[in-house]
């Protein structure tokens, strides 16, 4: 094998193989970032949410131009709620609580630089809230109150405060270590509270708090005060009944469906993959004809030797081994090199996605990395199979 080896060596083109090299590693990398990326952020758009079941929707009024010049109410009255609830797809509806006094918090992490604001609560019957009853509660006289924050929020402290400041960033893993003050101001006096975070919501854009809460302190400042509530939050039969749709536009409100928006963003990130996955195939499928080119045009100038090796009693498969062991030895160091610069990009774009999305997990590389064996394989076979039949046409002529 090793004599063999130094007889047909002698005409090899590092600058081809370089060019093969190239090509195929720019290949079978961005096959390996596409299913990478798709397995990593593929759960952050199809995640449920933890504190809302996901046959809950939110209801408004919709806000025109019309409605806005003439200030007219985007509330909703009784005899609306009511009609809400007789329809066939509605199981039970409420309204939200709205606070009405004006509300300050701060939020720091360990004692760091505070985060001030003007904020508002709302509130929904407990029943609604996916909590255990003896954490999701009030009593009045309490310091702490409890507190589910929207997780949009919280990128937006990640993404623009933390960031800018040097802080570190907020994670469902640092909930306990979040400082929350509350300062309510009203007429008839102010009060602070501590914030108990208990999590973050992707389908609420509100911060919510305990009904309990809501209703002793809408009574303790602003007493004698009742306002129509502006959102309503429906369970219904099935999210997808298509009487819902007809039902909202015929009376013109809309759905804040986050499921929606996630369902279109999740069909729009296969499709951008897929179109990935295409191109670094393409690539792949011209390296290998690259590669195949210059095996060609060795195998051509040593087409004396070859013959040479044949009548002397060399098996095909013996004379083809050289050529097959050096193609597959180069697609063993694309696939290391593809899956070592997958991992480095992994670890970049992560940092990125980490700011918007706090609770990221990535995903195991295994999938890639089995992408990319199977580019390996399928690159290998056909690459060892052309050179072992351009062998045996050779000996098929001498013989």
């Amino acid at each position: 094998m090793t004599l063999v080896w130094k007889l047909l060596k002698q005409h090899i083109s590092p600058l081809q193989l370089a060019g093969f090299l190239l090509a195929n590693l720019f290949g079978t990398w961005i096959v390996m970032l596409g299913v990478q990326f798709y397995r990593d952020a593929i759960p952050l758009l199809t995640q449920d949410d933890a504190f809302i079941n996901q046959n809950f929707l939110v209801v408004s009024k919709r806000v025109t131009t019309a409605t806005t010049l003439t200030a007219s109410s985007n509330t909703f009255s009784t005899s609306e709620v009511e009609d809400l609830r007789k329809q066939p797809f509605c199981k039970r509806a409420a309204g939200f609580t709205s606070s009405r006094y004006k509300v300050s918090a701060s939020m720091s992490l360990q004692g760091g630089t505070p985060l001030q604001t003007e904020l508002f609560f709302e509130s929904v019957p407990d029943s609604f809230v996916d909590v255990q009853q003896a954490e999701w509660n009030y009593t009045p006289g309490d310091e702490n109150v409890p507190v589910i924050l929207p997780r949009s929020y919280v990128a937006l402290y990640n993404f623009g405060f933390a960031q800018s400041r040097g802080l570190p960033k907020v994670s469902d893993g640092l909930i306990g270590m979040i400082d929350m003050g509350i300062f309510i101001h009203s007429r008839s006096g102010g009060a602070q509270f501590r914030g108990k975070i208990l999590g973050f919501s992707n389908r609420l854009n509100t911060i919510l708090v305990p009904q309990d809460f809501m209703d002793w302190s809408n009574e303790r400042f602003e007493p004698g005060r009742t306002d129509e509530p502006s959102r309503l939050i429906v369970e219904v039969v099935s999210p997808a009944d298509d009487a819902i749709a007809r039902y909202m536009q015929e009376k013109n409100y809309d759905v804040e469906d986050n499921k929606l928006d996630a369902g279109r963003a999740t069909y729009f990130l296969r499709v951008v993959v897929s179109l990935v996955l295409l191109v670094g195939l393409l690539v792949c499928a011209l390296s290998f004809y690259i590669l195949m080119l210059s095996v060609y045009l060795l195998v051509q100038k040593n087409t004396h030797k070859l013959e040479t090796l044949l009548l002397l009693g060399y098996t095909p498969a013996r004379v083809a081994r050289p050529y097959q062991l050096l193609t597959i030895g180069l697609n063993i160091a694309v696939l290391v090199l593809a899956f070592i610069l997958t991992l480095l990009c992994r670890n970049y774009y992560t940092d990125m996605l980490t700011l918007i999305f706090p609770q990221m997990e990535t995903a195991s590389p295994i999938a890639a990395l089995g992408a990319g064996c199977a580019v390996f394989a399928a690159a290998s076979a056909v690459n060892c199979t052309a050179i072992r039949r351009k062998v045996i046409a050779i000996w098929h002529r001498k013989a």
